[in-house]
């Protein structure tokens, strides 16, 4: 069975402004998706499965959907802030999504294969696509049993300021921590930095990897995420700010032994539209790539 495709596309860009998950980036309107979903279908997976907010379904299924639905199955879920366990009310006040990892559990009800998450507004390349497919498509004999794809830092830096990265640290090859670092940007040197939590200056290595938040999981996740969601909401549900995200999840499962992440190297360049300042680079990047005919002028 091929894996399936989740894609997370229920957040508006605060920084950049406006749902840039329509915006056509490529030399004939592509958005960053239309790569995701090409590269997806060519890298091995059998199905997309969309996560997004209900108010903008039927802009979303005109400009997006559309052009999908003769290439792959297509289906689409919604996230929203009141979709919360039983015994427990969204707070009248709240309005922000609950997070990456809430928005992953929309998609337990129509996802029962092997699955990547990936989010809509991220350009990941080619390979990054194929050796995550490959490794799903692995036979399993136990729950638990994840993956991610671990792109090199020196690959993933914006131009245009500072970006926050998941760092990972890999035992063996499998993932024993991923620890959220805010305003990694170049130094005067051109070398890679971030400020640690003691405000010292630490340096990366361009070959670090670091999560762009592609993973890959088993329906079982599902299961496990409803169980820290719970106790999540016990804690937080409060709590205006308070995210329920992925790498959280992840974390805690890997230290109480509950799974293990395989973390897989690719050598695709990531980018993506952090800043609107970002744009005009994103846009010349497409134009290489299909002139270097990585990409068809008709890719749907």
């Amino acid at each position: 069975m091929k894996p399936t495709l989740f894609v997370l596309a229920a957040g508006m860009g605060s920084r950049y402004g406006g749902l840039k998950q329509l915006d056509g980036l490529g030399p004939h309107g592509e958005t960053i998706m239309d790569y995701s979903i090409y590269d997806a279908i060519r890298g091995g997976f059998g199905k997309i499965v969309f996560v997004i907010r209900k108010d903008f379904e039927k802009d979303f299924k005109e400009k997006i959907l559309s052009k999908y639905e003769n290439h792959i199955p297509v289906e689409v879920v919604f996230q929203s802030v009141d979709n919360l366990p039983e015994g427990f009310t969204c707070p009248a006040d709240r309005v922000k999504p609950w997070g990456t990892n809430h928005a992953v559990l929309m998609g337990k009800d129509i996802i029962h294969e092997p699955f990547a998450v990936i989010n809509a507004d991220d350009f990941y390349g080619r390979d990054s696509f194929e050796v995550l497919a490959k490794e799903l498509s692995r036979k399993r004999d136990r729950e638990g049993d994840y993956c991610m794809v671990g792109f090199r830092v020196g690959n993933t830096m914006s131009e245009s300021g500072t970006v926050a990265r998941g760092v990972c640290n890999v035992v063996d090859g499998h993932l024993d921590t991923v620890v959220e670092r805010t305003s990694i940007g170049y130094d005067k040197d051109g070398k890679i930095v971030f400020t640690d939590e003691n405000g010292e200056t630490q340096q990366l290595a361009p070959e670090t990897p670091v999560s762009m938040n592609m993973w890959g999981f088993t329906p079982d996740y599902f299961k496990h995420s409803e169980k820290y969601f719970v106790k999540f909401l016990n804690e937080n549900i409060n709590n205006q700010k308070a995210e329920f995200y992925i790498p959280s999840v992840v974390n805690e499962m890997i230290h109480n032994g509950t799974a293990t992440v395989k973390v897989l190297d690719t050598s695709s360049k990531w980018f993506g539209v952090t800043y609107a300042a970002d744009r005009p680079a994103v846009v010349a990047k497409f134009a290489e790539l299909h002139d270097k005919g990585e990409y068809p002028d008709k890719m749907f």
